[in-house]
């Protein structure tokens, strides 16, 4: 199986271990030196302390100290609707490019394929470029 696949299972595995019920969502990313990190968005009480479902696998590469490849995200309404892929936000694509434009993300499409953009194909304009000689 395929690294874009594994990661996809491992975040939709830990949707159904953690959310048996109701609304769930789960990350997965790949590490250059072969892990498999996952992660939740936290439960909190007051809706301005979220934090988006990448957060944690994020952190948990910067702690590990190695190099994400690829992520993706996955969420579903309630137990017996079809998993969704969605493409990171800008936030969390900000907090990837730290690892540089080659990073793939899993992304939002009409026919809910399994479908692994670049970030520099994401966001082709990122400011990043005003910088690079």
């Amino acid at each position: 199986m395929d690294i874009e696949r594994r990661i996809y299972n491992a975040a939709i595995d830990l949707i159904k271990q953690r959310y048996r019920s109701n609304w769930g969502g789960a990350a997965a990313m790949y590490t250059e030196d072969g892990q498999i990190l996952t992660s939740v968005a936290p439960d909190v009480i007051v809706a301005s302390t979220e934090l988006c479902i990448e957060t944690g696998a994020i952190l948990e590469a910067h702690k590990l100290n190695t190099k994400v490849t690829h992520t993706v995200c996955v969420v579903r309404k309630d137990e017996n609707a079809d998993f969704k892929i969605l493409t990171p936000c800008g936030v969390c694509q900000e907090r990837l490019f730290y690892w540089g434009d080659n990073v793939k993300a899993a992304v939002t499409n009409r026919t809910g394929e399994l479908d692994y953009k670049t970030l520099k194909e994401i966001q082709p304009h990122h400011w990043y470029k005003a910088y690079q000689e």
